[in-house]
């Protein structure tokens, strides 16, 4: 993988467009108006808690061959203080995103609170594998009535590394499992691409 072209853009940008992120539901409200939006420079990784109870190894490998692509220059995804597109030899008709993940400060029905991964969990399981902290956005005092779409697992031993997707595996534990995309907080509106589009695995009488 080569690096044809890089757009930086700053902290204060990402973070006033983050803040206008809407939900799939609600008639597209927006969780993040009143919210405390912060970048986190080199968040550990054990600090926050996946809702996702996989992670793609080939995402994983592609995530840490764009990182060996882009540290010679200059710029590492995993300590980021902005954020910025990308277009590689890979894909040269596609400006990728790259963006710190996006973490929400949730209370949990079994009273933890916790930094709950909203995106970008693939990139901080890459992170994990090489033992690094990563740079994050947290959101806290979120509106209390849009939670994130689904809730904290126990921690990272549930989370399974596989090759692809099986059918009828249902990826994460939904706070409204008649419309559980309701509460999907939509970062592709505002950064197209930035959001993978998995396979569809989830049991059909989940409804998004």
């Amino acid at each position: 993988m080569r690096i044809l072209s890089i757009e930086d853009f700053t902290a204060d940008w990402l973070l006033s467009t983050i803040r206008l992120t809407r939900l799939r539901g609600f008639g597209g409200a927006q969780p993040y108006l009143g919210a405390t939006l912060e970048l986190f420079p080199a968040m550990d990784t054990d600090a926050l808690t996946p809702a996702q109870n996989y992670v793609l190894t080939p995402g994983v490998a592609t995530i840490l061959d764009l990182r060996d692509a882009l540290l010679p220059e200059g710029r590492d995804i995993f300590a980021l203080d902005g954020g910025m597109y990308v277009t590689t030899s890979d894909n040269p008709g596609e400006r990728i995103p790259i963006i710190p993940p996006i973490v929400e400060e949730s209370v949990e029905p079994d009273g933890r609170t916790v930094l709950l991964i909203n995106d970008g969990m693939h990139r901080i399981f890459a992170a994990r594998s090489l033992a690094l902290p990563i740079s994050v956005i947290v959101a806290s005092d979120v509106r209390a009535e849009y939670p994130y779409y689904a809730y904290a697992l126990d921690g990272w031993p549930q989370v399974a590394p596989m090759a692809e997707l099986p059918d009828n595996h249902q990826k994460k534990s939904y706070r409204m499992p008649a419309n559980y995309k309701a509460l999907f907080r939509d970062f592709n509106a505002l950064f197209p691409g930035v959001q993978k589009e998995r396979k569809q695995s989830n049991p059909g009488h989940l409804v998004m």
